[in-house]
């Protein structure tokens, strides 16, 4: 099976179901820093960092992930540190395409 950060983000029709709780117990644990929301319809991680310009870095790099995935997370942008969170509006809950995200984003820091 392709690793979660090398897949692509799929269209997810409007009135599809969100993903169960097996499913994201299964795909959370390729992406172990990622927390679930206590509503299960999202997912989020704070990522730190030493200054300023490492956030905005950091931010602009994953724009262009959320542009090339057509997925774009929530953002909380501080000094030096981003909170990001995903989910997906059109199943009001969370797709494979959050931890697609998720992970494309983790592999941004591997590099």
């Amino acid at each position: 099976m392709q690793a979660l950060h090398e897949r692509h983000c799929i269209v997810i029709e409007k009135g599809s179901e969100p993903l169960d709780g097996v499913k994201v117990r299964e795909l959370l644990a390729q992406v172990q820093e990622w927390q679930v929301a206590d509503d299960k319809k999202s997912i989020s991680r704070l990522f730190r960092f030493t200054d300023f310009h490492q956030t905005m870095a950091f931010v602009n790099a994953l724009a262009w992930v959320a542009h090339q995935q057509d997925h774009h997370p929530d953002l909380e942008v501080g000094y030096n540190r981003c909170k990001v969170s995903y989910s997906t509006h059109t199943v009001q809950g969370l797709s494979i395409n959050d931890f697609i995200c998720a992970a494309r984003i983790d592999a941004l820091l591997a590099r």
